[in-house]
């Protein structure tokens, strides 16, 4: 596996963010400002057990010298927010990527809202304080919960100000996702984040929409379905020389950092020289996809692919 290009940074804070919730707060060092990122990114989390999780950032961008980050633990999970959750404490020392990705927020648009399934709001709290320092308050986001909303604390000044709506489905029912979708709309942006079976639902409501004016944010990567066109090939290593040869259907992930194994996050984003690469991510733009791919889930539809590896 090839070492990872990491930002070194210290966790500053841990705090409660509600029921299994910890936030913790990472910080440069020497206190210097860190780099900077979109309202939504996210980061990769490098642990010392060799793991790495994604996250995203729930401040404001401009918030520019900590990461805050709002993680539950997940008992059935993949061991990240468990280490996190156990092992972490004020003052050590974490491993963090470059901040990538974020939530589109064309100034041209007349309207945002925003679907959050529990933890699912952290991505929309750094969005909701951007788009309120910059004086832009025609959004809403609401936060779907059983019980209590995660974040409390966080959720607080929106809920003062009238951006959140909170849909507590201990206290009624679970709203439906098409009525908070609507109408498909040339001027808004709808986006959402949270459990499979809410962003199933909110892909099948927003169909009609334009494309470029829908955005999801997943916990955990979709499977992927069997592709009757896979065949082999030679995958080529430009820097190092190395030739490998790739059976059909089988994953290229062989040398960079990986985090969902799925598509989603990022983590394993690589340059691609000469080929026609297959691309079956849900993280990279049209444009991205001209010179970029996503090594744990790409194919190749010609007989030689090389990477800037």
């Amino acid at each position: 596996m090839m070492a990872a290009m990491t930002v070194k940074t210290v966790v500053d804070d841990i705090a409660d963010g509600g029921a299994g919730i910890k936030v913790f707060t990472l910080v440069d060092p020497d206190r210097w400002e860190l780099p900077p990122f979109k309202p939504g990114a996210h980061i990769d989390v490098h642990l010392a057990n060799g793991l790495i999780r994604t996250y995203s950032l729930c401040n404001d961008p401009t918030d520019n010298k900590r990461y805050v980050l709002a993680v539950k633990r997940e008992a059935d999970g993949r061991g990240g927010s468990i280490y996190l959750h156990d092992e972490i404490k004020r003052g050590g020392v974490i491993g963090v990527s470059l901040p990538r990705g974020g939530v589109p927020l064309p100034s041209h648009l007349t309207g945002f809202a925003f679907i959050a399934g529990g933890i699912g709001v952290t991505p929309f709290l750094s969005v909701a304080a951007h788009l309120r320092r910059i004086g832009r308050n025609d959004f809403v986001l609401h936060v779907i919960s059983r019980g209590p909303p995660p974040l409390a604390d966080m959720l607080a000044p929106l809920l003062q100000s009238g951006h959140v709506v909170i849909h507590d489905t201990w206290a009624g029912p679970r709203p439906d996702i098409v009525q908070l979708v609507g109408r498909p709309l040339a001027d808004a942006l709808i986006a959402c984040c949270g459990p499979v079976s809410m962003i199933d639902a909110f892909e099948q409501a927003s169909c009609d929409w334009p494309a470029v004016h829908v955005h999801v944010e997943r916990f955990v990567a979709p499977p992927l379905p069997v592709d009757p066109q896979a065949r082999a090939y030679v995958l080529a290593l430009a820097r190092s020389g190395q030739e490998i040869a790739v059976a059909a259907g089988e994953s290229m992930l062989l040398d960079v950092p990986a985090s969902c194994c799925g598509g989603i996050c990022g983590a394993c984003k690589v340059e691609w020289l000469q080929g026609e690469p297959v691309h079956r991510d849900r993280a990279l733009s049209p444009a991205e996809r001209e010179r970029s791919l996503l090594v744990c889930v790409a194919g190749s539809a010609s007989e030689r692919l090389v990477l800037d590896l």
